[in-house]
């Protein structure tokens, strides 16, 4: 497990190969600065390295290019697709001066942000496809959080019957992942995060 410590945030990383395999065809990619926090998640279609071949282009474009938007970002990611397999993509970024948190997506990878106060659960509906290199378009949205909200992002190596339930049990990034842990089956690659905005 790969942990983020933060004021303002604490945060859980899982992420392993499809069981066979020494590479995982899934990456991600995380940012944390006074400012704000931006998380990525791709699945490379396929398994192994071919699909890790299209997901690494996150970690290419973020690691340097962070502070651009995030519609900028995920045009980026499109164009270096081309020629390779293709991924799906999820991205978001956290502002902690606003309270704001901006996501878009286009494939398969789920996002859940869980506001603890009012057992209210946002779901944003990603875009169908997958980054190519085609002309791809995009849908960016804006939320607001509270203190002590929980994120959770995950690719389709996970699957979770009751997303919601499970957050609220749960309460914390850490107890969430190990309840996420139980349910992980290694017949695909899988990545998940699990996150709580402290202030």
């Amino acid at each position: 497990m790969e942990t983020i410590q933060h004021p303002n945030l604490e945060v859980c990383v899982f992420n392993a190969a499809k069981e066979g395999n020494y590479e995982s065809g899934d990456s991600y990619f995380t940012v944390v600065t006074d400012d704000y926090f931006i998380c990525s998640v791709a699945d490379g279609l396929g398994n192994g390295p071919i699909a890790r071949e299209s997901s690494q282009v996150i970690p290419q474009i973020l690691k340097d290019g962070h502070h651009e938007t995030i519609d900028g970002l995920m045009h980026r990611f499109n164009k270096l697709m081309y020629q390779k397999r293709g991924a799906a993509v999820a991205i978001f970024k956290v502002d902690f001066k606003k309270k704001t948190l901006e996501y878009s997506c286009v494939g398969n990878i789920r996002f859940y942000l869980y506001r603890k106060r009012t057992d209210q659960m946002i779901y944003p509906l990603p875009v169908m496809g997958y980054l190519s290199g085609r002309p791809q378009k995009l849908r960016t949205q804006t939320y607001t959080y509270e203190e002590d909200d929980l994120f959770l992002i995950h690719s389709d190596g996970v699957e979770l019957r009751s997303p919601k339930s499970m957050m609220r049990m749960a309460g914390t990034p850490g107890r969430l992942y190990q309840n996420i842990l139980t349910t992980v089956r290694t017949v695909d690659d899988a990545t998940f995060i699990s996150g709580s905005l402290l202030k």
